[in-house]
Parts: C-alpha cells; structure tokens; sequence
C-alpha cells in the first residue's frame, strides 16, 4: 500500500509509537508559531520552567491581532513578547508586518517539516506541503523546549479535486462546497489531504485558502502536494532553496475520498451562525449587509484583493455599505501600492486597513447591534464580529466586492463579465523585506536580555494534583457546537485583558450566561455540562484556563474538539464523555457530582459519577493517553514540565 503526502511526513518524524489510526503518536516539530494573543502564555511557561532556548528550526512570535493598541495593555504585551523572543531564541515580527499564518506561509514554512502553531489556523502553512498543526499555547510552548508533539494517529481524508475554476468562482467557494458536503465535523480525527488534477490549476495562495479552513470541517490540519506550483511560489519569494517535491504515492489509500468538481462550482456563501450553512450566493440576494470586508488570513492575497479591484474599479460603493480591505502582509500592501491597485480601491470608496487580522477577531469594524457584515473571513460565530447580535456571511473575495457596489449579496458573474478576473494572478517575483522581523541572532547576549513585563500581564495559572474525591457543583449546561468564542469572546475591549487572568476570567460565558462568573465564584469547585462538539473554533486556551482559575475540575461533554480537549488536559479539567449519551439528559445546572475513588477509575479510564440528591449514578469515559493521564493526575501541564525540568 502506497503512502499519502500525509503519512510520508508522519513516518519521517515520529518519536514514538506506531501510525495505528486512534493510537498516540509522538512527532518531532520542526517549527512553531504564536500571535500576541497565544504567545504570550507560550512566553510565561518559558520563563516558568526556566528555558535556555528554544530548541526548534524556527520559531516565531508574531504581533498581529491586538495591533490597534486601544490601551497600553497591548503595548505591555508586545513588549513582554519581543523582550521574550530576544531572551529564548524566537524571530519576532513586528505590528504591521502581516498576519501570522499568511506571512508564515510566505517566509517560513517548508515542504516536509512539521510545524505547531498556537492558533488553529495554522492549517494555512498546508498550503506548500507542510504538516500545520493548531493547538494551545501551552503545547506549543513543550515543543519550543524540545519535546515532541503528542498526537492521535490521523484518518486522512482525501478530497479529490478535478476540473478548473471557472471565472467568477474562488477557492473560497470549494472550502465552502466540502463545508456543505461534510459539516463542521465530518473531518474530526482526520487530515485533509487535497489531490486530483484540479489541484494543478492552483496557485499556492488559493490553496492556502483552503489549508485555512480545513480547521472549520473539524479536522486537525489540511495539506497539498509540494509540487512545480509549490516551486514557482517558493522561488518567488526567494526561497527556492527549501523546496522539495512531496506527492502522495500513486496507490496510496486514504480513509475516505470525496470529489469536488471545479466547472461545476458556482459562487456559495455560508450563512449565519456557521460555516457549514452554505447555500448559492444568488439564493440571498435579498441580503443588504451594512459593511464588507475583504481580508484575514483566509483571503488576503494580492490575487484575492487584485481580483476585488477589477470588480470594483470604475464603481463607487454603495451609499449603505462600509468596505474595508486589509492585505495579509506587507509584502502584499507594497505589491499593491507598486501596482497602482491601491489607488483603485480607496478610489471607489474603500478604507484601507493594516496588515493584521482585526475585523476577523472583532477588533474593529465591530457591526452595529443586529447589523449585517459579509466577509472574507474564515468564521461566522455569534459573536466574534465583536457585537453578539450581528450575522456574518462568508463569502469570496469577488462577491464581497460585487456586494459593495451593489448593496446586496451579489454573484460577481450577475454583475460584469467576469472573464478579466482569469488573468488576474500573484506577481512573477515578490519583494522580500525581512526587516520587520527581529532575528534571533541580531541579539548578541540573549541570556542577559531582561523580560519587560507589565503591572496588566498576571502569572500564569496553577492548580494542585488531581484531588482523590472530587466534588463540584455544575454552573452551566450548554448545547452542541459550544465555540470557544462562545466561552470568552473576541472584541478588542475584551481581548486587551488576554494577558491579565483575573481580569479576563470576569468575561467567561458573559454572553451566554451574564451570571455566571458571579455563581461560580461561591463556588470552591465546579464542573461544565456540554454536548457534541464542545469547544470547538479558536485555540484560544483560555476557554480552559479561566474555568480553571475558577475552581472547574470536570467538564461533561457528548465529545470534544481535539484543541479545547488538550487545552482541559493541559489546565487539569477531567474532559469527560458520557459513556450513554443519554445521561446527558439527566443532569442539569447545579446538580452536585461527586466522583469517589478518581485516582484508581481515571487509570481504569471509566469514572463512574453520583449526583446524591438525585439518587442518579452515571457512568463517562476518560478517553485519553497514558501521557496525558501523567498530565492531569500531576494537575496540569505546568506542573509537568517543572517537575521534568527540575
């Protein structure tokens, strides 16, 4: 049986155990990647474990979602992370030199390697053959210092994909197909590998579009073949030396295959509150959004925003609509501005936005309360446009822009003739200028750099070793498709608290349950009820930590989502999963559970749970690693690791 491009990389790095589907695997992780939102508690447990340096390929802090800095909270964290990267060996990319998986994909990524990234969409770096993998920040922090990445060996399912894009039709719109096929979570437990001859009309930034959202099917990453695409792209950005070719085996074998034909794609959009809502762009022309954007790290390539301007120029946007445009990176804005492409867009009426994710997390271009946006972006969760009561609509590059000029959602190919728009492609050869980012060796003495730590950024989080009876009252019980945004949301007035546990803790569930801080803090301990998919969305670890903070010991779920799951593993919180799915009905919001005995069931991996008061007994199952049972029964990962590294 031959092997897939997925299954080459594995074999080539794996530590430890056997490529069994369902069994752990340990791999060496080559590279890694933080934002200042995720990187900053990677920093803290560096310096809590005392680190020297870090002992990767390439590792990489990047400043690229608090880049507004509406307070010096931002600025202290910016600078505890720089001060951090000089200290251990990390490159750090400065505010405005672009969004972290965008410019990682144009600077850093490699065919072949591994890289671990503290933000799940990492998956982006799939793009030229890389294995991209999001997770916590906690996790990605054990790689810097050398240990390797514990994972569940993948299924891998192949999306074949044949034909060629017609004009007027976008990667964004076959994301958005496999988003209709299969929901957000018919690729957990897989990789999505991309093949077929479709693949080969291609450019690297439209499969970085769909590596990008290989994280909304649920999977843990999506890859491409490295082919001669792959090295036209890499040759220009002057990089040619770190290609290789990488193609799956002719008879490799993959767990399940689907096929997109590309002629028969049209213009789709997802509509709210989910990426899998997807219906024909023409099936909601009666849609009249308030604002457009055209950015984040899913569709901001020069092509994407080029396409936009063809589309846009010689039209003014339309009197109702806000358009904002905000290129993936300062490579791409010099291109524009070089190019005359600029000039276009603020010539029709759109503003121009720096390089950094903004309106995608909420920071910014917040809608109006029940306000409509279309986006380019990669998530529609209620909430995470910064205003709970807005809907997004994911869409294109090209229908954003015919949407703009026309005040509703619009089909590009319903608006001009859309033939320009196949001549539009990436330039020949990209202007590299690396000086926004700080190389570990321009610091000549790293050892006596002096972490620049402000009075808002808090020490890290701990808690004992799991306790032998565990008693805790419930303080919620949630739904399917919980986000993370869901249990701490995005928005600029929130996210500038990221580094201050405390007082980020004050916004857990606040729009869920605006209650719930104020019950949960009678609370000493307490315990989570959710339903399928529990967690799923950002990597944003502190949907576990500031349960944690709280005192939540348990968390009640049909299933997890693979990073939330190794964020409660990391922070000491039971993940555990009815063993009947049933019994979720039976428990409710401040029911006590006691669970006696923990330490000899979590071995047995049953742990039987009483509710007294109910006369009810259920039993959950602990579904994890040998590993990550070490990592809880010593209460979390940061326990761990100080204890290794004594």
């Amino acid at each position: 049986m031959g092997l897939s491009i997925t299954n080459k990389i594995i074999k080539s790095h794996l530590l430890e155990g056997s490529m069994v589907p369902g069994e752990q695997i340990t791999v060496k992780v080559d590279q890694t990647l933080a934002s200042d939102l995720t990187g900053i508690m990677g920093a803290q447990v560096l310096e809590s474990v005392n680190a020297d340096k870090v002992k990767t390929e390439a590792s990489v802090f990047y400043m690229d979602h608090n880049t507004l800095v509406v307070s010096s909270e931002n600025s202290d964290d910016h600078m505890y992370m720089k001060t951090a990267a000089e200290r251990y060996g990390v490159y750090y990319s400065k505010p405005g030199n672009g969004i972290c998986h965008f410019l990682h994909c144009q600077r850093f990524a490699k065919p072949g390697k591994i890289m671990l990234g503290a933000d799940s969409h990492t998956p982006t770096s799939g793009a030229v053959g890389m294995l991209s993998i999001g997770s916590g920040g906690f996790t990605v922090a054990k790689c810097m210092v050398g240990e390797g990445f514990k994972m569940t060996t993948p299924k891998v399912l192949n999306i074949k994909l044949t034909g060629r894009l017609n004009p007027g039709v976008a990667s964004k719109d076959i994301s958005l197909e496999a988003l209709r096929i299969l929901s957000v979570k018919g690729g957990v437990g897989s990789i999505v590998e991309f093949t077929g001859e479709g693949v080969k009309t291609l450019s690297v930034t439209e499969r970085a579009t769909l590596a990008n959202m290989s994280i909304e099917l649920g999977a843990t990453t999506g890859i491409f073949p490295s082919d001669e695409v792959t090295k036209k792209f890499l040759k220009a950005q002057d990089r040619e030396e770190d290609w290789v070719e990488l193609l799956p085996d002719e008879d490799a074998e993959y767990d399940k295959v689907i096929e997109i034909n590309l002629s028969e794609l049209e213009p789709l959009v997802a509509k709210p509150h989910m990426p899998d809502l997807v219906v024909k762009a023409r099936e909601v022309s009666d849609v009249r959004p308030n604002s457009v954007f055209i950015g984040s790290c899913t569709n901001a390539s020069y092509s994407d925003i080029l396409k936009a301007s063809k589309i846009l120029k010689g039209h003014k946007v339309h009197k109702d609509i806000d358009l904002t445009i905000a290129p993936g990176s300062k490579q791409v804005f010099e291109h524009l501005i070089k190019d005359g492409i600029l000039a276009d867009l603020v010539e029709s009426g759109a503003r121009i936005l720096e390089c950094a994710c903004g309106p995608c997390i909420g920071i910014g271009q917040v809608p109006p309360v029940n306000g409509i946006a279309v986006r380019t972006s990669n998530r529609n969760f209620a909430g995470r446009s910064g205003c709970q009561s807005a809907s997004v609509y994911l869409v294109s590059p090209e229908t954003a822009a015919a949407t703009a000029i026309t005040g509703h959602i619009t089909d590009a190919r319903d608006f001009m003739d859309v033939s320009v728009l196949a001549l539009c492609s990436e330039p020949e050869m990209y202007k590299v200028d690396d000086s926004s980012i700080i190389k570990p060796g321009d610091v000549e003495n790293p050892k006596e750099v002096k972490l620049i730590k402000g009075e808002n950024i808090s020490g890290l989080p701990n808690r004992g070793p799991l306790r032998d009876k565990i008693e805790a009252v419930s303080v919620i019980k949630l739904g399917d498709n919980i986000t993370t945004d869901d249990i701490i949301p995005g928005g600029s007035n929130i996210l500038k608290y990221i580094s201050n546990i405390p007082k980020f803790a004050e916004y857990l569930f606040c729009y869920t349950d605006p209650t719930l801080v104020e019950r949960i803090k009678g609370l000493e301990h307490s315990a989570i009820i959710g339903g399928e998919n529990y967690g799923q969305g950002s990597s944003r670890e502190h949907a576990a930590m500031l349960p944690m903070f709280f005192g939540t010991e348990i968390l009640f779920a049909k299933s997890f989502a693979r990073i939330h799951k190794e964020n409660l593993i990391n922070y000491g919180i039971l993940p555990l999963v009815f063993k009947n799915k049933e019994d979720y009905d039976k428990i409710h919001m401040n029911d006590t559970f006691v669970i006696e005995n923990v330490l000899d069931q979590v071995e047995k991996r049953e742990v039987t749970v009483k509710v007294p008061e109910k006369n009810l007994e259920f039993v959950t199952l602990l579904e994890v690693s040998d590993f990550d049972l070490e990592v809880l029964k010593q209460g979390g990962a940061l326990n761990y690791l100080k204890n290794k590294m004594k």
